[in-house]
């Protein structure tokens, strides 16, 4: 009977739980998520934990809160920037290092039995990427001028940016220069090729007609010469 007890604590022990990896660069910030719904439950106690969530609390404590306010902190480094109140309780890693990778554990303590819900998280740390060197952009503005900017030399991996380039290859060369200030100018170009491929054309079509109303003319002198005298 108590084998029975133990198997069925067990499967609702692993329905209210999750596992996720994530991966850190070193360095830099990393977010571990964890979160529960405030507006069915309100405002719960928590606690984050080096380790999987063990059946009861979190196992080598390393923050915990209670009513949205964090009570104990092993180190700054360890930081709620989430929307704690809205049920946003993932644990931020500041400056994360090699040490940091491992398992970790959330658990929010909802009331009733077995209703705890568990989080458990593997961190994988990886070596940053190189630092990129600073690139140029040109870009037209509607008075026709050129501005530059630069691109930062990192990437933060939580707060990702957009990295430009100069503009190198043809196809952006060519969409640069359908900017603002060379609409006007492109169209323009555009109608004289069309006024100038219709002069052609209706000047060769007038030049055959031409040719055509000679011949024409040259045969009926030719028959009107060639035709007898009467006498």
């Amino acid at each position: 009977m108590r084998g029975l007890c133990y198997f069925f604590l067990s499967i609702l022990t692993q329905v209210s739980s999750s596992t996720f990896k994530v991966t850190g660069l070193f360095g830099h910030n990393v977010t571990l998520p964890c979160g529960y719904d405030t507006q069915t439950h309100g405002v719960l106690s928590l606690c984050w934990g080096r380790g999987k969530v063990p059946s009861s609390k979190c196992s080598n404590t390393i923050l915990s809160s209670e009513d949205g306010a964090v009570v104990f902190r092993q180190s700054p480094r360890y930081q709620l920037l989430g929307r704690v109140k809205d049920g946003d309780v993932s644990l931020t890693i500041l400056n994360s290092q090699w040490a940091d990778a491992g398992e970790y554990g959330c658990r929010v303590e909802i009331p009733g039995w077995f209703n705890d819900q568990k989080v458990n998280i593997h961190l994988v740390m990886e070596e940053a990427p190189a630092e990129q060197p600073v690139t140029e952009d040109w870009t037209l503005t509607s008075h026709g001028t050129q501005e530059t900017t630069s691109s930062p030399k990192t990437v933060e991996a939580e707060h990702p940016t957009f990295n430009f380039r100069a503009i190198t290859t043809t196809e952006e060369k060519f969409k640069a220069f359908l900017g603002a200030g060379h609409v006007g100018r492109m169209a323009a170009i555009f109608f004289v090729t069309i006024i100038i491929i219709l002069f052609f054309i209706f000047r060769k079509r007038f030049l055959l007609r031409r040719a055509l109303q000679h011949l024409y003319t040259s045969a009926a002198e030719n028959i009107y010469e060639s035709a007898p005298v009467p006498e």
